[in-house]
């Protein structure tokens, strides 16, 4: 419990900061409807959001080096709060697609502080208990945001002043820490081209999730407002869609643990297929059904990044474990850019089903890409254990590599 304690400081800074971050998108998405933008130009605006992600997790390491790890948190934390003051005064896709911007690069730059000070700190004792409330931390203020969304006027410049005021709440905590500032992490170094070699359907999962999870996240509110629900009611479908992703763990995970993992993959692809042809068919009368089908949906997608991870360490040296996540991360930050222009530009052209019918056609893909795979060659013997990746910065992959003490411990 002390040292738990002791990163509290960490903790509640990655709470408000997702607070900020898990609202901005679908606000700006309802904003962006009330606003009379196009399908296309809200997508534009998740885009840029991954687009700034990517940027961030280059830009945040010379940063730290410049001014060091305090400095830098404050600056990008700041860049993030100036961007949702700024949306109300300049209600233009273009301009909030800049913001966006910004705003991918405060969360991946923020991020890469709290992880790089996190991972520095723990040994191989604490590094599960301290990754487990870091997960809870990260996943539940996520939740929580959705859910804020029904609560939240889109059209109102108070709503961005809420979520400004999250951005300099997350400043509070990590700048008053008494905590001795840890050195400068190392870049990873990323091979996305040597990520496809060691396993190529690690590498097809993380481009499906990337695109799964971008479209969900950024889209979604374009298409519930299409088949006609309420801003209550998309708020909802979006934290269900997170609270089944945050339930499938456990249970996954120890599925991954103990079944063939492209097995693994295969089932939830198909699920995933099964549930975006049922959504794709729904309209607002069947509400409960469209919640319990998200709900669905998150717990079958949502687990399928950190699958992939773990069946691409299982093909690995373990000191290779940080660059492969740092690649495969960077993978799905490539995905998520092109998904939410690619999805609303169909919705534009197809309605609202296509964007279902779309994600059902990418995790068909999947699963045959998972089944030729399975003809290639025999399952690995020995398996790295599963764990939850969170897709926050390139460094995270740190946490799965326990088995070298930090020479900067104290």
């Amino acid at each position: 419990m002390g040292l738990l304690l002791s990163f509290s400081a960490l903790i509640v800074s990655t709470v408000f900061l997702q607070l900020g971050n898990g609202a901005i998108a679908p606000l700006d998405a309802l904003a962006g409807l009330d606003a009379s933008f196009s399908n296309f130009e809200i997508g534009l605006l998740g885009s840029a959001h991954f687009l700034g992600f990517l940027l961030g997790c280059w830009i945040t390491p010379i940063l730290m080096g410049q001014v060091g790890h305090v400095r830098t948190f404050t600056v990008l934390a700041s860049v993030g709060a100036i961007g949702c003051l700024l949306h109300p005064l300049f209600v233009d896709p273009y301009v909030w697609s800049a913001l966006r911007v910004g705003n991918g690069i405060t969360i991946a730059g923020c991020f890469t502080v709290i992880e790089a000070w996190l991972n520095s700190k723990v040994d191989r004792q604490s590094r599960g208990s301290v990754f487990g409330v870091y997960r809870l931390a990260d996943l539940g203020s996520q939740m929580f945001a959705q859910f804020m969304i029904g609560f939240l006027d889109p059209s109102s410049f108070v709503s961005y002043n809420i979520i400004a005021v999250f951005f300099c709440l997350c400043l509070f905590p990590l700048t008053l820490t008494t905590r001795v500032v840890p050195e400068i992490p190392k870049a990873p170094r990323l091979r996305p081209l040597s990520s496809f070699r060691l396993s190529p359907l690690a590498f097809s999962a993380v481009v499906v999730a990337g695109l799964t999870g971008s479209s969900i996240r950024m889209v979604t509110p374009v298409y519930g407002d299409a088949i006609g629900l309420i801003k209550e009611e998309i708020s909802i479908l979006l934290t269900v869609f997170l609270f089944g992703g945050l339930l499938a763990q456990i249970p996954i995970g120890r599925l991954a643990d103990f079944l063939d993992r492209r097995w693994v993959l295969i089932g939830l692809s198909l699920s995933a297929t099964v549930i975006s042809i049922i959504l794709s068919l729904a309209g607002s009368e069947d509400v409960l059904s469209i919640y319990i089908c998200s709900f669905l949906f998150g717990f079958v997608t949502f687990p399928i990044f950190s699958v992939a991870a773990a069946h691409a360490n299982d093909f690995a040296e373990q000191d290779k474990y940080v660059d492969i996540a740092a690649s495969l991360i960077f993978i799905y930050g490539l995905g998520s850019i092109i998904s939410p222009l690619l999805t609303s530009g169909m919705i534009d052209l197809f309605g609202p089903a296509s964007l279902f019918v779309f994600l059902s056609a990418v995790h068909i893909c999947l699963s045959v890409i998972g089944g030729i795979r399975m003809m290639a060659r025999p399952s690995v013997t020995e398996k790295t254990p599963y764990m939850y990746l969170p897709r926050t910065s390139l460094i995270f992959g740190r946490f799965l590599n326990p088995s070298k003490k930090n020479e900067n411990q104290e």
